[in-house]
């Protein structure tokens, strides 16, 4: 049954509404100002906000504004009479779904509540079907066939369907963003937005209003209330990055935040409830800099419930083809730009100080300025660091050879099925077929 709040500051009209909703199948809660509706909006779930205009307390465009503030999904429908019009027409500029003029009819009633629930419904199934696609391409981007990369996986799908906080660690440019992405991507939570903070970006002030949001007059040039990202983030996931950088009253504020689920904006005495789920990365020694005094103990161990290490390049080397094709296709993917086999081989020895960044970075700057569809040494910038060849390491393989092997352990792990394989190696279902007659492989 969908659900109605109805706010109106006119006793009679409210009753006659409710009576004609509640007949039509609704579930109905009424109101007698802008306030009580702002609060019973925090407090339960709407399908539809019905509200006037002009209401004592709270203005329906000012409870419009605070409701899109922390519950945009809400639908509102505002109620007018004929001398505010051109502010209900503002309304709707403002995010209202529509308007409806005194006196109406039953009939204008029912249509528009209609239209709202339909679009509402429209909405929610859209967020369903983007939750399903989520799920399923969560760990694409993910791209390597490694054991540390399999292990990796592993743990974020069991992970993933918990609310469990957790701490990615890993170098600079390894993909902890990219694995809290899939950690959001894989939850219940992937219907509703994911939002990352980097906590060394902004002076502690400004992250301290960025993170918990602050009231109208908080501080200088605070002109309005402002929702933090802990709001913003309701019902989904805050990435907070660089957690090793926050300030030490910020980490408290924070502790309150996760063992409480509740925040304070700046300026403000009054709590809010959040729910929120949090992830937390860094690329130091949180434990050193507790040691240090640098970071609270109390705070490190809340974070730290779900420990999640993502491993640098250098310790997947042979991922390193596949990440080079990936990134080949994703910045020239209408052309045939191809990787040259001792290019290949200079790519896959390198030591990789900036990680997976480092190398779709050199990537696309090669992309960039080639000198022809094939990409060869020649095309590295003159500043890259060319590691000389280890002759002491037999095991060292050709490009060629690494390719063919992971194809096969593609097609080993799909049963033989080309389709399953070529999205196991994130190639086209064509390039697969080209490799296999390439190498001789006869697909079963």
């Amino acid at each position: 049954m969908m659900r109605i709040l109805l706010a109106d500051d006119d006793a009679a009209l409210r009753r006659v509404l409710e009576f004609k909703l509640k007949k039509n199948g609704f579930e109905v809660t009424t109101v007698a100002d802008g306030e009580e509706a702002l609060s019973q909006v925090k407090a339960h779930s709407y399908d539809l906000l019905l509200a006037d205009i002009r209401m004592p307390r709270l203005t329906g465009i000012e409870l419009l504004e605070k409701v899109r503030n922390f519950e945009p999904t809400l639908k509102v429908v505002l109620m007018t009479a004929y001398a505010t019009v051109p502010q209900a027409v503002e309304a709707v500029k403002l995010g209202a779904f529509d308007y409806l003029t005194k006196p109406f009819d039953d009939e204008q009633l029912l249509l528009t509540i209609g239209k709202a629930l339909k679009f509402k419904k429209l909405e929610d199934e859209n967020s369903r079907l983007k939750a399903e696609l989520n799920f399923r391409s969560g760990l694409n981007e993910i791209i390597g066939d490694s054991e540390p990369v399999h292990e990796l996986k592993e743990i974020i799908t069991q992970v993933a369907p918990t609310d469990a906080t957790v701490l990615i660690t890993g170098e600079s440019g390894s993909g902890k963003e990219l694995v809290a992405r899939a950690i959001h991507a894989l939850s219940p939570r992937a219907s509703s937005q994911m939002v990352a903070v980097n906590c060394a970006a902004l002076p502690r002030d400004l992250l301290e209003s960025e993170l918990f949001g602050h009231v109208k007059g908080a501080f200088t040039g605070a002109a309005k209330d402002k929702r933090g990202k802990f709001e913003i983030a309701g019902g989904g996931t805050l990435m907070l990055d660089e957690i090793s950088e926050l300030a030490i009253d910020l980490q408290a504020k924070l502790l309150r935040a996760i063992q409480e689920r509740v925040i304070s904006p700046v300026g403000s005495e009054t709590s809010r409830e959040i729910d929120v789920r949090i992830l937390a990365a860094t690329n130091l020694n949180l434990k050193k800099r507790v040691s240090d005094g640098k970071f609270r103990e109390d705070l490190f161990y809340r974070l730290n419930v779900i420990p999640i290490h993502v491993p640098s390049l250098r310790k997947r080397s042979s991922d390193i083809p596949l990440l080079a094709s990936h990134f080949l296709n994703r910045h020239a993917p209408r052309s045939d730009v191809r990787i040259d086999p001792e290019l290949m081989t200079i790519l896959t020895r390198h030591h990789w100080p900036g990680n997976v960044r480092e190398l779709e970075n050199l990537i696309e700057r090669m992309v960039v300025l080639r000198h022809g569809d094939m990409l060869t040494k020649s095309d590295l910038p003159k500043d890259f660091s060319v590691e000389p060849e280890k002759t002491e390491t037999p095991q060292t393989v050709t490009f060629h050879e690494a390719e063919k092997s992971l194809i096969l352990s593609a097609l080993e792990k799909s049963n033989g099925n080309r389709t399953k394989a070529a999205e196991l190696l994130a190639i086209p279902r064509h390039v697969l077929l080209y490799r296999l007659k390439k190498y001789g492989i006869a697909p079963e």
